[in-house]
């Protein structure tokens, strides 16, 4: 995958080249794929305003001449409800593991910390900088508040108040993250923004429509794979399949005469074909397999033992 930018980040001090892993968490929905997105300048994670839209753990690669960071995006913490739930899980616990520095993101007008956050928080054995983000939803009161409430409870590395959908103070999270890892050689090749493949990553644009597209628990109940990718000189063919729990969701899937899940492939399709750059040719079918999220076969197929 290439790079599509140039990046402004510059060290301001001569030293040797560093390399380390940052591990992104936090609970569901408070915006840690869009910070990973505009650290490395791609939308590499799903971002929608639903809550679990991350499933896998995935790589954004930040290089510049002095420094590599390969952050992780994690899935949004949370009380396990499924075996889908404890796989991702386990995929956080392991961020955390092979991490250098964690960076815990959480909402402005965030007042407690979780059970199943402060868990994962009590041990932790590598440097915590916790990242306030959406405080253009706050005043400066607010925020101080907010600020001190962290301090006190978390005794962090540091605290850096952002605004994601703003892009305001994100090049402050690398300039700090800079000072908690390691000098090292790089550990990826200069041109790459992540780890993950194109057949992942579309799979990862359709599970982003249907989440987009459908309400309730639909979205959720839903598992995106490709089956058949054939890349042509002009043209993309792709043959994805997408399971669902039940008879019922896959009506709404296909909606009258077919008429909601034409519209999805429609979307799904103009966003693939910015992404590898030329037309797509994009066929869908919906499958029926009963609770799936707790199926070890089905998650195994699905690739959530990958992380």
């Amino acid at each position: 995958m290439g790079r599509h930018r140039a990046f402004s980040y510059l060290c301001k001090y001569k030293m040797e080249h560093k390399a380390g892993f940052i591990a992104i968490i936090g609970k569901p929905n408070v915006g840690k794929s869009t910070l990973m997105n505009r650290i490395v300048g791609e939308q590499l994670s799903v971002v929608t305003p639903k809550a679990q839209t991350t499933r896998h753990r995935i790589k954004g690669i930040l290089t510049t001449d002095d420094f590599q960071m390969v952050f992780s995006d994690t899935p949004g913490i949370l009380k396990p409800a499924y075996d889908l739930h404890k796989r991702m899980m386990k995929s956080v616990d392991a961020t955390i593991l092979d991490a250098d520095a964690a960076m815990f993101v959480v909402e402005v007008n965030e007042r407690k910390l979780s059970e199943e956050v402060g868990l994962r928080l009590k041990n932790l054995q590598i440097p915590l900088v916790v990242v306030i983000n959406k405080i253009d939803q706050a005043d400066q009161l607010e925020l101080e508040q907010r600020v001190a409430f962290w301090e006190t409870e978390l005794n962090p590395a540091a605290i850096i108040p952002v605004s994601a959908t703003e892009n305001f103070n994100v090049e402050a999270i690398v300039t700090t993250l800079l000072r908690f890892i390691p000098e090292a050689p790089a550990f990826f090749d200069g041109e790459d923004l992540s780890d993950r493949n194109t057949r992942f990553f579309v799979a990862e644009i359709i599970r982003e429509k249907i989440l987009m597209q459908y309400q309730k628990e639909v979205p959720y109940s839903c598992e995106v794979t490709i089956i058949d990718y054939k890349e042509e000189p002009t043209i993309d063919k792709i043959r994805c399949e997408i399971f669902v729990d039940r008879e019922s969701q896959k009506a709404i899937l296909l909606g009258h005469k077919g008429e909601a899940i034409k519209r999805l492939g429609t979307d799904a399709r103009k966003k693939i074909e910015k992404f590898v750059g030329k037309h797509v040719f994009l066929d869908l079918t919906i499958k029926v397999k009963s609770d799936w999220r707790n199926d070890e076969r089905s998650l195994n197929k699905f690739g959530y033992n990958e992380d």
